[in-house]
C-alpha cells in the first residue's frame, strides 16, 4: 500500500484558549513495501502523524490517501494498517496464544483455525515454547514479540510502529532490530517506524523522513542505500558514518530550536 500525505496539519485542542499546531503541512509519498523512519526531535509530530495515517485521529487540514498501486483504488486509513506501540498493550490474564489470536477471535475466526494460525505466528516471532506463558512470565523483548505477532496475524498491508523498543534495554534492543528486519524482509509490509535515534533510523530504513521542531514538517527526506540485512558492525563502516553525519547535521538544528522553545516556556 502507498502512503500519500498531502499538506497535513493537526490541531490539538481547537477549541481551547491555546491551541498546539503539532503537524502543519506535513507532505511525503511513503511508497509501498518500503520501511520508512519518521525521525525528529520530541514534541515534533511524529506520532500525531502516525495515528493520522492509521486512522486514530482525523486531520486538522491537507489530504492523506492511502492506495493500493495495483488496483489504484483508495483505502480508508486504518483498514489495512495495524499499531505497534512503545508500550506492550498485552492483556495481561492472558496468555501468549490467546493474545496472539485475540484479533482474529474478535474477527470470528473459529477456533481450530485461529489456533493453527496463532501457532504459526508464534514460531514465526521465535516464541515457540511460551505458548502458554502470562506475559509477566515473559521479558521485554518477548513482551514486544508477542505484540508484533499479534499485529501481524492480522495480515496488514501497512506496519505503524511508533518507538516500539524505546522501553527496551539496548541488547534486547539490537536484537529487535535485527528480528523487525527480517520480518520486513520476508513478509514486505509498508513500514512508517518512529524513533528518537539516529542509529536505528539508519539501520532499518530505507528512507529517513526528518521532520523540524513542532510544528512538524518534512524538512528532509535522506534515502539509505546500504544493503540488508544490516547489522551492528555496519556502524563502523564508511558509509554509515556518513549517513549517521548527514542526518545528525539537519536534526541538531531542530532539536537546539526545540530546547529554545522550552527554555522561553519555563522563563515565561
Amino acid at each position: 500500500m502507498e502512503i500519500v500525505a498531502q499538506n497535513l496539519s493537526k490541531l490539538w485542542g481547537e477549541d481551547t484558549a491555546e491551541p498546539t499546531l503539532a503537524v502543519d503541512s506535513a507532505t511525503h509519498h511513503f511508497g509501498s513495501q518500503k520501511f520508512t523512519c519518521l525521525l525528529g526531535p520530541s514534541g515534533c509530530g511524529k506520532s500525531t502523524l502516525l495515528q493520522i495515517i492509521g486512522g486514530l485521529t482525523p486531520s486538522s487540514g491537507g489530504k492523506l490517501e492511502i492506495r493500493d498501486p495495483v488496483s489504484n483504488s483508495v483505502i480508508e486509513p486504518g483498514r489495512e494498517s495495524v499499531m505497534v506501540w512503545q508500550s506492550f498493550n498485552l492483556f495481561p490474564w492472558l496468555n501468549v496464544m490467546d493474545n496472539v489470536s485475540f484479533g482474529l477471535k474478535v474477527s470470528g475466526v473459529g477456533k481450530t483455525v485461529r489456533l493453527q494460525k496463532a501457532q504459526d505466528m508464534i514460531d514465526f516471532v521465535g516464541l515457540q515454547g511460551f505458548e502458554f506463558k502470562l506475559p509477566s512470565q515473559l521479558s521485554g523483548g518477548m513482551r514486544q514479540r508477542v505484540s508484533l505477532g499479534r499485529a501481524l496475524i492480522m495480515d496488514p498491508a501497512i506496519l505503524l510502529m511508533d518507538e516500539p523498543f524505546g522501553a527496551l534495554d539496548a541488547q534486547t534492543k539490537i536484537v529487535m532490530q535485527q528480528e523487525v528486519q527480517r520480518l520486513f524482509l520476508e513478509t514486505r509490509k509498508t513500514i512508517v517506524f518512529v524513533t528518537h535515534s539516529i542509529e536505528e533510523s539508519i539501520m532499518l530504513a530505507d528512507e529517513v523522513v526528518v521532520m523540524t521542531a513542532r510544528p512538524g514538517r518534512v524538512k528532509e527526506v535522506v534515502p539509505v542505500d546500504l544493503p540488508r540485512p544490516r547489522t551492528t558492525s555496519d556502524i563502523t563502516k564508511p558509509a554509515f558514518g556518513k549517513l549517521y553525519e548527514k542526518i545528525y547535521g539537519l536534526i541538531r538544528d531542530e532539536v537546539e530550536k526545540s530546547m529554545d522553545r522550552e527554555r522561553q516556556q519555563v522563563g515565561a
